[in-house]
C-alpha cells in the first residue's frame, strides 16, 4: 500500500530528512506588520530571530487555510491514502484544518493529532514515514503512533517570562516578579495544551531537573531516542548534548530547534528535551 505522510512546519524536520523520507510539509505563517512569511519556506529559525531583533516585537502566527490543505491533498492523489500529522489541536487549529480538508477530497485522509509540537511531533512523523516506505497500512501506522504516545515525554523552559505573560500563561505581575527571581517554569503538554510542570529557580536548576526526568526513564538501560530543542541557542544545546551523551549511552540524542511559529510564543533562549522509547 502506498501511503503519503503529511505534516506541518512546526515539526521542524530538516528539509533533507523530509526529502529522503518523502514527507510532505504544509507551512504555518508568521506576520511582521504587513509582511507574511511561510515558516521553513520563506523564513527559517535563524532568520526569524534576526527579524525579531530588528522589529523589536514578536510577530503574529497563522495556520494553513483549508484550501491549502485541499490543494496539497489533491496533489497526492497517486497515493492510496494520506496520514496527516499535526501539532496539538489544543494550541492550533491546524489539525482541524486537516480534518475538514480530508472530507473534501477523494483520497482517504487520516488526520492525526500529535497532542504536542516541535521535534516531539517530528518523532511521530519520522516513524510514520519509515513505516509508509515499508508499505505498512495506515491503520498499522496509526496504531504504532498511539503506542509511541505512551512513552513520549517533553519538557522545556523559557528564558523570558514576558512571552508567557503575553500569551496569557502568567499575569504581568507574576512575570515581573518571576523575572526578578530568575524563576524558570518548566513546561510540558498536558491534555493537548501547554501547562506549567514545575517552577525552578535559575536556568541551571531547570536543566538539572529535566535531566532528572530523563534519568528516570533511562535507568532501565532500554534504548531511547531524544532531541534537545533550542531557540537560537545552538552552542548551549550542543554542549548539553555532549554532556548527556556521555552519561546515557543507551540514549540516541539529536539537536532540533524551536522555529518561527513556536519561537513566537516561547521567545529566544527557550530550551527543551523530548524523548521516547523506540
Amino acid at each position: 500500500m502506498k501511503t503519503a505522510i503529511v505534516t506541518d512546519s512546526t515539526a521542524y524536520i530538516p528539509k533533507e530528512v523530509r526529502e529522503s523520507l518523502r514527507i510532505h510539509m504544509i507551512p504555518l505563517c508568521v506576520t511582521f506588520g504587513n509582511e507574511t512569511y511561510r515558516e521553513e519556506v520563506d523564513l527559517n529559525a535563524e532568520q526569524f530571530f534576526i527579524e525579531v531583533k530588528q522589529h523589536k516585537y514578536l510577530p503574529t502566527t497563522s495556520q494553513p487555510s483549508t484550501g491549502a490543505f485541499v490543494e496539497l491533498f489533491e496533489s497526492l492523489r497517486d497515493y492510496d491514502a494520506i496520514i496527516s500529522i499535526h501539532l496539538s489541536s489544543g494550541i492550533s487549529g491546524t489539525y482541524q484544518g486537516a480534518v475538514t480538508a480530508g472530507t473534501m477530497v477523494d483520497i482517504p485522509v487520516y488526520p492525526y493529532d500529535s497532542e504536542i509540537s516541535c521535534m516531539a511531533q517530528g518523532f511521530y512523523v519520522i516513524e510514520a514515514a519509515q513505516m509508509a516506505l515499508d508499505g505498512k497500512r495506515p491503520e498499522d501506522i496509526i496504531a504504532r503512533l498511539d503506542e509511541m504516545k505512551k512513552s513520549l515525554r517533553a519538557y522545556f523552559m523559557v528564558d523570558d517570562l514576558i512571552h508567557l505573560q503575553r500569551g496569557g500563561r502568567l499575569s504581568g505581575a507574576q512575570a515581573f516578579i518571576g523575572s526578578l527571581l530568575q524563576v524558570k517554569p518548566l513546561l510540558h503538554f498536558e491534555n493537548k495544551v501547554i501547562v506549567p510542570f514545575e517552577k525552578v529557580r535559575t536556568r541551571k536548576k531547570a536543566i538539572n531537573r529535566i535531566e532528572e526526568l530523563l534519568a528516570e526513564d533511562a535507568a532501565s538501560g532500554a534504548p531511547i531516542k531524544a532531541a534537545i530543542i533550542h531557540a537560537n541557542r545552538l552552542k548551549e544545546a550542543t554542549a548539553w548534548k555532549d554532556e548527556l551523551a556521555a552519561q546515557y549511552p543507551n540514549v540516541d540524542f539529536t539537536i532540533s530547534y524551536f522555529g518561527p511559529v513556536i519561537g513566537t510564543h516561547l521567545g529566544e533562549g527557550a530550551l527543551g528535551l523530548a524523548w521516547y522509547r523506540p
